[in-house]
């Protein structure tokens, strides 16, 4: 009678260590990158939202004969602001929207930025005024 020793398939610990250390470096690698394009496409979505909604402001004035006042602000283009003649709304068939982070649009007439329109801008990602603003003055500029 043979002795057939029987050999187990499976890995060592050496061999799932070295695979756990590859995979940790592999994801130190790609996560940034997409956490980067992830952002970058928020960005260019809020941009985009920006100026779908100062064309429907340029609608309301068309019809109405001047922009919503800072007080009325973006509701205006939802619902009729008291008696307001000329108004043929809503505006935004989807109701007034949120940024990509879920935070309002500020919406200020007559604009500080843009003296002779209107400021419309999102907070950004951190929700605070600052420096990563989306804003419609920078697209102009």
């Amino acid at each position: 009678m043979r002795n057939v020793k029987s050999h187990r398939g499976g890995f060592t610990l050496i061999e799932l260590m070295l695979v756990l250390v590859i995979l940790g470096v592999l994801a130190a690698i790609v996560v940034p990158k997409l956490a980067g394009r992830s952002e970058d496409a928020k960005i260019k979505a809020t941009k985009a939202e920006i100026a779908i909604i100062e064309g429907a402001l340029d609608q309301f004035e068309i019809q109405c004969g001047r922009y919503p006042s800072s007080e009325e602000g973006l509701r205006a283009l939802v619902e009729r602001p008291g008696t307001l003649e000329g108004w043929q709304g809503p505006y935004l068939k989807k109701g007034i929207p949120t940024d990509q982070w879920n935070h309002e649009y500020v919406y200020v007439f007559p604009g500080r930025n843009n003296p002779d329109g209107l400021d419309l801008y999102s907070l950004g990602p951190d929700g605070r005024e600052g420096t990563d603003d989306i804003t419609n003055w920078a697209m102009t500029k």
